[in-house]
């Protein structure tokens, strides 16, 4: 079914045993795919279900339920200080590409950005996107922005680690080699990184201070590295 395009629907979109396409679906399977009425694509609600659909004008007809296993053994919360600019975008549509679970934008000592509603929806909007474009049973899920001080306390998991670049810190893919998880959640810092007090309050709520590597990254950069060592420790 990987040749079949695919489309993230809603839940009330469902009766019974159609789909009622939103007038941008319509627009996006009929004149940017060129779809016609009778050509199949694949429909799914970013809740870990997928439908094999029929094109019928305005609506689809649901063929078959699909089994689809590409998601990680572990689930995975990105808790990112957000970066400048629109690097944020970047972070969102590659993290969900390698099978983040949740993203928890935050604002720190250092962050420079303070996100609009508008932007809130871009995110959810380029997480929906790119989980379609890599064949993902789930969306993920992009919370609102809260201050890092207010995300240390609002997650329970003993598995949790933030990244810093300064200090004499075990590298992350040792650490994920010594324990198993089924949820991790992780945490990299603004541009100029985490201060002293932002790590000392980590510590503090149980997180892990962890290194990437002995290069300086960018913020952007770090929490898609972070993605790619979890994802590739846990891929089964």
């Amino acid at each position: 079914m990987a040749q079949l395009q695919r489309i993230a629907i809603a839940p009330s979109q469902l009766q019974q045993n159609q789909i009622l396409l939103t007038p941008q679906q319509q627009h996006y399977l009929g004149r940017v795919l060129r779809l016609c009425d009778g050509d199949h694509f694949i429909a799914m609600d970013g809740k870990g279900k997928w439908w094999l659909a029929q094109l019928e004008g305005e609506q689809a007809q649901i063929l078959e339920i699909l089994t689809v296993e590409t998601e990680l053994s572990v689930s995975i919360t990105l808790m990112v200080a957000l970066p400048k600019g629109n690097g944020f975008d970047e972070v969102v549509r590659c993290c969900t590409e390698l099978g983040v679970a949740c993203i928890a934008p935050v604002t720190s000592d250092r962050t420079l950005l303070n996100p609009s509603p508008q932007k809130l929806e871009r995110w959810r909007r380029i997480a929906s996107e790119a989980a379609e474009q890599s064949e993902r049973s789930f969306v993920p899920t992009i919370l609102e922005p809260i201050s890092f001080d207010a995300a240390l306390s609002s997650f329970a998991t003993q598995q949790k680690y933030i990244c810093e670049g300064r200090g004499n810190y075990p590298h992350l893919k040792t650490c994920l080699q010594q324990t198993g998880q089924t949820t991790i959640i992780i945490a990299t810092g603004p541009e100029g990184g985490w201060t002293e007090k932002e790590i000392d309050n980590a510590i503090q709520a149980g997180f892990q201070p962890v290194s990437l590597g002995r290069r300086i990254l960018r913020a952007v950069t770090a929490p898609i590295v972070a993605l790619s060592l979890i994802s590739a420790a846990c891929e089964v």
